[in-house]
């Protein structure tokens, strides 16, 4: 069984004053193996080196593709996202870390909540993103 996606829709009708294109729903119905991620932060998951790079975007892609990297580990696979929690410290970076995110979302619609915090464990860290999958029965 796939994942059901109730209301999908896309940031660009929702918030036509921003520059942004992410596909997400308003309800994410799944069965199968829930995987819970840790937040992911903008550094090397075999090192916990912090990327060198103080730009959203990077930091983002960075964030991502950690993201993408454990649920491979996990048996699973991005169309398995269910929700995503994305955590900023400064809201002018929304559209920036939205848009990346974006890249990465195209086509799955997950839930997702973003919080604008005053910071993450590490000084350096602009975003950080936790993520909940369901790899199906």
């Amino acid at each position: 069984m796939t994942h059901t996606r109730l209301r999908k829709f896309n940031t660009k009708d929702t918030y036509p004053e921003q520059n942004l294109d992410n596909d997400l729903a308003q309800a994410v119905i799944a069965r199968g193996a829930t995987v819970f991620l840790r937040g992911q932060c903008p550094q090397d998951l075999d090192t916990a080196q912090n990327i060198t790079s103080a730009d959203p975007i990077e930091q983002t892609h960075k964030v991502m593709q950690n993201i993408r990297q454990l649920i491979t580990e996990a048996g699973g696979e991005m169309a398995h996202l269910c929700k995503v929690v994305v955590y900023i410290t400064d809201v002018r970076n929304r559209e920036a870390v939205y848009r990346t995110m974006g890249e990465y979302i195209k086509g799955i619609h997950p839930v997702s909540t973003g919080l604008c915090v005053t910071a993450l464990a590490r000084p350096e860290w602009l975003v950080e993103i936790d993520a909940t999958f369901v790899i199906p029965d």
